[in-house]
């Protein structure tokens, strides 16, 4: 088991990584939509791209995640085949969001030798899921 600081220092060395080799502005909270962001998470035993819908007002989140789901064929065939949606997804802070993600089981953060196949599926998966927001921006704020 690794310390705070340790797990503290290998998440940042991961990142730290992830960004030299993919030296590029990711779009993540600057979606201009509020309470809509683009996330990478890596969790316990799981890799996760991610649209999170994190308004507070529960018909808002619902308003939002239901604009998603209309475009789950779309998402389906343009960003992945294995995409999940969530309305109710809880955090480990506890707090409910719904999210629609991509996921890669089984790697972890503390085994160096997953990251080069983490790295390879943020970067492949956020890219088209980048894109996939851009284009279809306007319809979800709507």
């Amino acid at each position: 088991m690794y310390s705070k600081e340790e797990a503290k220092q290998i998440r940042q060395q991961f990142w730290t990584m992830f960004g030299k080799r993919y030296d590029r502005k990711w779009m993540l909270y600057d979606t201009k939509l509020k309470d809509i962001v683009l996330k990478f998470s890596f969790e316990d035993r799981r890799a996760l791209v991610s649209i999170d819908i994190n308004h507070e007002d529960d018909v808002f989140r619902a308003y939002y995640y239901d604009k998603l789901v209309s475009l789950k064929n779309i998402m389906l065939e343009e960003v992945s085949d294995e995409i999940i949606f969530e309305e109710n997804y809880l955090l480990e802070s506890g707090k409910m969001i719904s999210r629609v993600f991509i996921m890669l089981e089984r790697v972890k953060i503390q085994k160096q030798t997953d990251w080069p196949v983490v790295y390879d599926f943020f970067h492949k998966n956020m890219d088209k899921m980048e894109s996939f927001f851009v284009e279809y921006k306007d319809f979800i704020e709507a």
